[in-house]
């Protein structure tokens, strides 16, 4: 991968995110840095499509110092959809991405979703697909400019959504035995 930008200060070890799947650097020098792939990361993830020369999206992690200029991104995506149709939209681009239903449960209109690592506002959702609109800036320096229908993507859900859903469904461990979780019973009594 050429990408002197995310180089500058890299050290063995950091993440890097490769169209959103979260990577560890494993070497590097000015203009290259390698990762491993493992077996999983190719099942779950585009990277398997990708050929020599293809454009990536590439993102160092984000620290604590950092602006938080779109939501929670983590790298560690949750599968991939593919490009259904893309339409102008006057300075907008449109995507509508079919993905699965396990994937569709967390995505709600007007919440976040992370397509090939980039952060985006959802337009619409159905039981079949998404849709995003990028603005001519997202458009430009991101990757999505090249995508076209048919091509796979990964997608992230938003993370807040998954360990809601998490809690309300699987409240108690093993070390809890009293704790029932987050029950509408629960909520009444305590005022809500």
């Amino acid at each position: 991968m050429s990408c002197e930008r995310v180089t500058s200060d890299i050290k063995i070890g950091d993440s890097v995110a490769v169209n959103g799947v979260c990577l560890t650097v494993t070497s590097f020098d000015k203009k290259e840095i390698r990762a491993d792939v493992m077996p999983e990361t190719l099942r779950r993830s585009s990277l398997k499509n990708l050929r020599n020369g293809d454009e990536v999206n590439l993102e160092r992690a984000l620290t604590l110092s950092s602006r938080l200029g779109g939501h929670i991104v983590s790298g560690h995506i949750d599968g991939t959809g593919t490009i259904k149709k893309i339409e102008e939209d006057k300075n907008a681009r449109v995507l509508t991405v079919g993905a699965s239903r396990a994937i569709l449960r967390y995505i709600v209109e007007k919440g976040s979703v992370a397509v090939d690592g980039v952060s985006l506002t959802v337009v619409s959702v159905s039981d079949k697909n998404f849709t995003v609109s990028l603005i001519p800036h997202t458009n430009e320096e991101t990757v999505l400019h090249c995508k076209r229908t048919g091509d796979e993507v990964n997608i992230e859900n938003d993370i807040i959504g998954k360990y809601v859903e998490k809690f309300m469904m699987n409240p108690s461990t093993d070390d809890d035995k009293n704790n029932k979780g987050i029950t509408k019973s629960f909520l009444l009594e305590n005022g809500f």
